[in-house]
């Protein structure tokens, strides 16, 4: 499919599009017609788009997800010590985790103070 139809269905620009292209976080094909420079997505683009999202959300930044999808799909470099890289990301997941969860304490204390001051 066209970068159109993929940017209908997932919600982002052609551009965010091409900018996780560009940086291998997504790959396409050449179209069927050679002739233009249309780029065909496999189905399975959609999958890997939610997975940036949630990423993303978790803190990882486009260097690190690229890192990361690098070791789950491939080699991976001997300079690069997986085990702890994957745990400072888990620790840092955590962390947000935690500090969302006390926020949203805070915004149900603030709601429920709310409540019994009308």
């Amino acid at each position: 499919m066209r970068i159109g139809e993929v940017a209908r269905r997932s919600g982002l620009s052609r551009d965010t599009i091409r900018f996780y292209e560009r940086n291998g976080l997504i790959a396409s094909n050449e179209g069927p017609d050679r002739t233009n420079s249309y780029r065909d997505y496999q189905e399975g683009v959609f999958e890997r788009l939610q997975m940036i999202d949630e990423a993303q959300r978790a803190g990882f930044t486009i260097s690190e997800l690229l890192m990361f999808l690098r070791q789950i799909e491939g080699p991976v470099p001997e300079n690069l010590d997986v085990e702890m890289f994957l745990d400072q990301k888990i620790l840092e997941v955590e962390a947000n985790i935690e500090r969302a969860t006390r926020f949203l304490h805070t915004l149900r204390a603030t709601r429920n103070a709310l409540a019994r001051s009308t």
